[in-house]
C-alpha cells in the first residue's frame, strides 16, 4: 500500500502555539507554533514513512458554511496576530521540503482533507493518515483512512481507526459522529444542534436509529421504535428539525472541493536540504537541523510500520 500523509496544518499549528512556551527567532519574532509543527512533522514522516505528503490550510475568508449559517464559529475567539504571523514561515519551510500546500477560497482545511481522502480511496493501492489536533476529522475514518490526533500538546497522540472510534464514542461509527454532533450541537463552532438535547440523549438516539435521517423518518411515520422516545425529547426533536439538518450540513466535511490535484505531483521526494537548513537556522532551530528526515530513497532500516 502507498501511504498518503495529510496534515491538518492550521489545527497542528494551533496545538503547537498553545502547547509550547514563547520561543523567539533571532529577530525577536514568536516562532513557537512553527517549532511545534516541525516536531510533529518530523515525527510523523519518520513514523509513517509516506509516499505522498499534502499540507492542507484554511483559506482566510468566509466559507460555504457561513453562507448557510452566518453565526458559524461566531463565538470563537480570534487567535492573536503572533499566531497568524507564523503561518507564512511554516509554508516557506514546507515548500523547501517539497510538500505541496493546498487551500481553497470558501473552504476549510477539513474540506481539502475530505476531498484528498476521497481521491485516495479511488486508488485501491493507497491508504491515508490524517494528522490533526481536531477530532471533527474522525468522521473521515474508514478501512483505509486513519487519523493521528494530537490530544494534549504535541507529544500526547493517538491513532484512531474504526475500532478505536467506536470504543471512544460509545459504539458510534466514524460516520455516525456527524449525526451525533448534529443533535447535540457544538459550542466551539457555534453549531446549534437540537436545543435541550445533550450528549447522552444524542448518543442513545443515534445508536437506536442509526442516523439523523432515519430518526426523523421513523418519527414522521410514528413507528413503534419512535414511540419509545420520551415525549419531551420527541417534542424537542420535532420543533428543531430544521435546525438539526442545518447542523448536519455544517458538521459534514465536504469531499468535492474543486482542486487541481495529482498524486504524481505530490510524491514525498528529495527536498531542498540547504534551503531547509537555512530556514531553520534563521529561526534559531539548530537542534532540528540534526533531526532532518531523510529522503524516501534513504529510508532507515525497519522504519516502515505495519499499521494496517
Amino acid at each position: 500500500m502507498e501511504r498518503v500523509l495529510i496534515i491538518d496544518s492550521n489545527s497542528v499549528l494551533h496545538r503547537a502555539y498553545h502547547a509550547l512556551p514563547a520561543l523567539s527567532s533571532k529577530s525577536g519574532e514568536l516562532v513557537n507554533a512553527v517549532y511545534g509543527f516541525l516536531l510533529v512533522f518530523f515525527k510523523v514522516v519518520q513514523e509513517f514513512d509516506p509516499k505522498y505528503i499534502v499540507a492542507a490550510f484554511d483559506f482566510p475568508s468566509p466559507t460555504i458554511r457561513h453562507e448557510k449559517y452566518k453565526e458559524y464559529k461566531a463565538t470563537r475567539k480570534k487567535a492573536p496576530d503572533e499566531f497568524y504571523q507564523q503561518i507564512p514561515k511554516i509554508k516557506e519551510i514546507l515548500e523547501a521540503f517539497n510538500v505541496p500546500i493546498l487551500e481553497k477560497k470558501g473552504y476549510e482545511a477539513d474540506d481539502i482533507i475530505g476531498t484528498i481522502s476521497r481521491i485516495t480511496l479511488e486508488s485501491p493501492q493507497k491508504e491515508a493518515i490524517v494528522v490533526s489536533g481536531d477530532c471533527d476529522i474522525l468522521q473521515l475514518i474508514n478501512e483505509r483512512i486513519k487519523v493521528y490526533v494530537l490530544r494534549k500538546g504535541v507529544k500526547d497522540t493517538l491513532l484512531y481507526d474504526q475500532e478505536l472510534t467506536r470504543e471512544k464514542y460509545g459504539g458510534l461509527s466514524p460516520q455516525q459522529l456527524v449525526d451525533f454532533k448534529s443533535l447535540k450541537g457544538d459550542v466551539s463552532d457555534n453549531i446549534p444542534g437540537v436545543q435541550g438535547i445533550g450528549e447522552k440523549t444524542a448518543l442513545s438516539l443515534i445508536l437506536a436509529f442509526g442516523s439523523l435521517e432515519n430518526l426523523y423518518d421513523e418519527i414522521d411515520k410514528g413507528t413503534e421504535n419512535a414511540k419509545k422516545i420520551a415525549p419531551k425529547v420527541k417534542e424537542k426533536l420535532i420543533q428543531n428539525k430544521k435546525q438539526a439538518f442545518l447542523s448536519k450540513e455544517l458538521v459534514m466535511i465536504e469531499k468535492e472541493v474543486p482542486l487541481d490535484f495529482s498524486f504524481e505531483e505530490k510524491k514525498w521526494k528529495d527536498y531542498k536540504k540547504e534551503k531547509v537548513i537555512e530556514s531553520l537556522e534563521k529561526l534559531g532551530f539548530y537542534s532540528l537541523v540534526k533531526r532532518l528526515p531523510g529522503s524516501v530513497e534513504k529510508k532507515a532500516a525497519g522504519q516502515n510500520l505495519k499499521l494496517w
